[in-house]
């Protein structure tokens, strides 16, 4: 390979995505305005639940019931019904995502330490705002048991301590509050630093396709060097938004960042460098810039919301789609982004998914250089 080669492709290929603006704001904006819009879209935490109340006890113990279950901002009560035929109203008419039934004995049963009889009723339309009210609903109901039987139980002379042998006290770590947008944005990172790679094929095959790859043919810059000169640009256009990027999950998303800076810097070259020969082979396969970018959605960005275990754990994938996440940079660029921003863990601990990039990027910038062929056939 020659410098003065490679240095001749990247002074060309810069110049381009300058004059190029599609290109540049492609590469240049586009990971940002899409980790924008993803982070709302996939990470709205839910509030506000409509619910209705059918009370048949109508009880001191079940009005404060429902009073400490529609405190806050996670559950709203629309109204307090009469009857079965009004909460089956208010779900046809979407008024309402969960409707509670208290039974008669309520506040019988719950004195007698008989149980706590309750029924919900949810809009299976919309699952994720039922299911949200049934979690808010029997977590609230687990506090009001044990503020409504403590008083109860001292009176009798027993001992609280000795009731419950069990003392479970869960913390968890690096996402105190547990919300989803803290282990979500980091991860979506991964997904969105790979446009460059969408840019970088969509280059090459217009170049093919409009024939200006014939000047680079009848050059004697060696297949390798053409290949890594393009990719040069894009890793430097890349790593503005590895810095704009974690400035706005801190600012605007409030995420924490724990790790070394520079470190994620370094790694996120790395990335780069893989994520862009991926997008190279794409390139030097497809022949025209709607293929490239049909392939390069099909092998990048929607593998990147199934396999590399943004939304769905790795380990408990089948066994072949396993194999397959690992044969995508994005895989190992989530466990570095998820490690450096949440626990701020070091190569000590990032070396492996590292050394994977590593070799990911130099197989795939490999089998481009061998396939390539400096012809138009």
């Amino acid at each position: 390979m020659s410098l003065r080669h490679i240095w001749a492709v990247t002074r060309k290929e810069t110049n381009h995505i300058i004059r190029d603006r599609a290109t540049l704001f492609l590469v240049l904006f586009t990971p940002t305005l899409l980790l924008l819009l993803m982070a709302y879209a996939l990470t709205v935490d839910i509030q506000h639940v409509a619910l209705a109340v059918l009370d048949y006890d109508r009880s001191p113990t079940s009005r404060a019931f429902v009073q400490q279950i529609t405190a806050g901002d996670d559950l709203d009560l629309y109204a307090q019904v009469g009857s079965l035929s009004e909460v089956e109203q208010l779900l046809l008419h979407g008024e309402i995502k969960a409707a509670l039934i208290i039974d008669p004995a309520f506040s019988k049963d719950l004195l007698a330490v008989r149980g706590m009889p309750l029924q919900i009723i949810i809009d299976g339309t919309e699952p994720e705002s039922g299911g949200f009210a049934v979690e808010h609903i029997a977590s609230r109901a687990e506090q009001f048991v044990d503020q409504a039987l403590v008083g109860q139980i001292q009176a009798m002379g027993v001992s609280i301590e000795s009731i419950q042998p069990i003392d479970l006290r869960v913390r968890a770590w690096f996402n105190p509050s547990l919300k989803p947008r803290v282990d979500l944005i980091p991860g979506l990172i991964s997904m969105v630093l790979g446009f460059p790679a969408l840019s970088v094929a969509l280059t090459f095959a217009h170049e093919r396709e409009h024939g200006t790859l014939e000047q680079l043919m009848a050059s004697p810059i060696g297949r390798a060097d053409l290949l890594v000169g393009k990719m040069i640009p894009y890793i430097a256009v890349g790593l503005v938004n590895v810095i704009l990027i974690p400035v706005l999950a801190m600012l605007w998303f409030d995420i924490p960042f724990n790790g070394n800076f520079l470190l994620f810097i370094f790694l996120s070259a790395i990335f780069l460098f893989a994520i862009l020969s991926m997008g190279i082979l794409i390139g030097v396969f497809m022949r025209t810039q709607a293929a490239a970018l049909a392939l390069s959605f099909l092998l990048i960005f929607f593998p990147g919301f199934f396999l590399t275990g943004i939304f769905f754990p790795i380990v408990a994938m089948p066994e072949v789609m396993r194999l397959e996440a690992l044969a995508l940079p994005g895989t190992h660029y989530a466990f570095i982004t998820r490690g450096v921003f949440l626990p701020g863990v070091g190569l000590a601990v990032l070396w492996p998914y590292t050394l994977m990039l590593i070799g990911l990027g130099l197989a795939f910038t490999g089998v481009a250089a061998l396939f390539f062929r400096k012809k138009l056939a």
